[in-house]
């Protein structure tokens, strides 16, 4: 029997899909449930083949609509900041306390296996997310496709070349803490005369 090529491409997909789950499920049993241990390159592997055959191929495809502008740089840089950074790093690289807690590892997203992906790839990923994995869906319920998805992609591909100014500058719309919060302004009202700020209790040390 001569399949066509949506029911070949149907036929693949399930075959990639089965692979990684015979992996997982090998993993499983030679590690168990933890997710301390760094993910063998196999299974690395194979998942990152199963993601990009099972994102559709349209969508892979696609071209990013929104120009380049130093406006949506400045705005992409802030939303990374806020919403990405806690797993992703302020660099990309994923050196954070979560990043390196997930099974698998938050990339370093300044490498080739990301930038290697295609705009649409990227997008797909931001908006649906990928199961079994700590990355969330940003996409909104509706469907309806929000610019400072493909804005992210833009701040992406400039994640290898990212300035320490601009790192500077994302620390200030960076995720804090209240205890961290409060801090900053004791430390502030010293500098502006104040009294000495008081030390670090051992569990803001230790947060740090």
């Amino acid at each position: 029997m001569i399949l066509d090529k949506p029911a070949r491409l149907l036929l693949y997909s399930f075959a990639v899909a089965g692979a990684l789950a015979v992996v997982a499920v090998v993993g499983f049993a030679l590690s168990g449930v933890s997710a301390r241990p760094d993910p063998p390159a196999l299974e690395a592997k194979v998942a990152r083949t199963a993601r990009h055959h099972l994102i559709p191929r349209a969508a892979r495809k696609r071209a990013n609509p929104v120009p380049a502008s130093e406006e949506l740089r400045v705005e992409a840089m802030r939303h990374w900041a806020d919403h990405c950074a806690s797993c992703h790093g302020n660099d990309g690289k994923g050196d954070t306390a979560l990043g390196r807690g997930l099974y698998p590892r938050s990339p370093d997203m300044t490498l080739a296996a990301t930038q290697d992906l295609s705009d649409g790839e990227l997008f797909w990923i931001i908006e649906n997310g990928i199961k079994l994995t700590g990355m969330p869906a940003w996409g909104s319920a509706s469907g309806e496709e929000s610019d400072e998805s493909w804005g992210l992609v833009h701040f992406i591909r400039r994640l290898p070349q990212i300035s320490k100014r601009e790192l500077k500058e994302m620390k200030r719309f960076n995720p804090t803490s209240r205890e961290e919060v409060e801090r900053e302004q004791e430390m502030e009202r010293f500098l502006a005369g104040g009294s000495e700020p008081t030390p670090p209790t051992d569990e803001e040390k230790h947060h740090h």
